[in-house]
């Protein structure tokens, strides 16, 4: 493991049908945030905190926007709640923290970092990660909090195609999208990944996906960090995070092919798609997907954030794109 590292921060903020329709406005905010999110995150690195506060503080700033499927600009469920699930991951000593199913929790990843850091669990659930939330202080908010309009229009339209039958539009697709994470390399060598997400639009019956599961959607340990965003029930099933690491750690594979057997091959050829970020104990980064977009941006050592949403779109990584970010047919 590397000592003395130049630290490297990055981040996505989902994959799935983002396209150039979007409104100049929207764009324009996304990118702000995602900008901001680099930032603050980086600034934690720059002042010697860990990978674990830089992951937190970068995700944090999403969570608080409304045009991220997590936190404040949570989707809703199929009966019109929000439920809300986060994880987080220090590779350097395998702690771990997640929540799933909350309703009120203003920041889940907070929360998940608290059961991290305070309980002698890895994951807590529903009304008890709520309770778990007051025990140590992390700010609670009325559910009302989460509503969006612009959700709860995608809820609507989402509930006319269920009663309609509708399997094969652009809604159907994009409700399993919508997550927001980050990686960190921070100046001790020491990596870290978290992911947040308000779940999938129209989800029913306390369904989870990869997010909050350590291995599937959220995964780091001494020589890899992974935050993915995809289809989490493909993510769940390959153990996605886990299985780039040991790739990566075990199989000495490269970063960016580790990533891209998993996201743009293993789960492609079970019938799922997304994406991911990873990073690994030397500072390679590599943001492979197989969706019309990500949002996604990094910063390293000259302290410039690179942001980039379109598949077309080069994201300023200095190792060559098609390998990663290209469609599979």
């Amino acid at each position: 493991m590397s000592h003395a590292a130049s630290p490297v921060l990055v981040i996505h903020g989902g994959a799935g049908v983002i396209k150039r329709e979007m409104s100049p406005a929207k764009e324009k905010a996304v990118r702000a945030a995602l900008t901001r999110a680099l930032q603050n995150g980086y600034a934690q690195l720059k002042a010697g905190k860990t990978a674990v506060d830089a992951v937190t503080t970068a995700i944090t700033v999403l969570e608080d926007d409304a045009n991220f499927n997590a936190g404040k600009g949570s989707v809703f469920t199929h009966d019109g709640k929000n439920e809300l699930d986060a994880a987080i991951m220090d590779g350097s000593t395998l702690a771990a923290g997640s929540v799933a199913g909350v309703h009120r929790v203003k920041n889940p990843i907070l929360l998940a970092r608290a059961v991290m850091e305070k309980s002698q669990h890895v994951m807590l659930v529903g009304d008890g990660a709520e309770e778990f939330a007051r025990s140590v202080g992390i700010e609670l908010v009325d559910p009302s909090y989460f509503h969006t309009e612009e959700r709860w229009q995608q809820l609507q339209k989402a509930l006319k195609e269920d009663a309609e039958h509708s399997r094969h539009s652009d809604v159907e697709t994009a409700k399993h999208f919508g997550t927001v994470g980050a990686v960190a390399l921070d100046a001790q060598g020491h990596l870290a990944a978290g992911t947040s997400t308000g779940g999938m639009n129209d989800k029913r019956w306390g369904r989870v996906g990869d997010s909050p599961i350590i291995g599937a959607g959220t995964y780091a340990n001494d020589g890899c960090a992974v935050s993915g965003t995809g289809w989490g029930e493909y993510y769940i099933r390959t153990v996605a995070a886990h299985e780039i690491c040991m790739r990566v750690t075990q199989m000495r594979v490269p970063l960016q092919r580790a990533a891209a057997e998993v996201i743009n091959q293993e789960i492609p050829s079970m019938g799922g798609n997304g994406g991911a970020i990873a990073v690994d104990d030397e500072g390679h980064i590599t943001m492979p997907f197989n969706t019309d977009g990500m949002y996604r941006g990094w910063i390293g050592a000259d302290g410039v954030p690179h942001v980039a949403l379109y598949g077309d779109e080069n994201d300023g990584t200095a190792e060559p794109l098609p390998a990663t970010s290209s469609s599979i047919d």
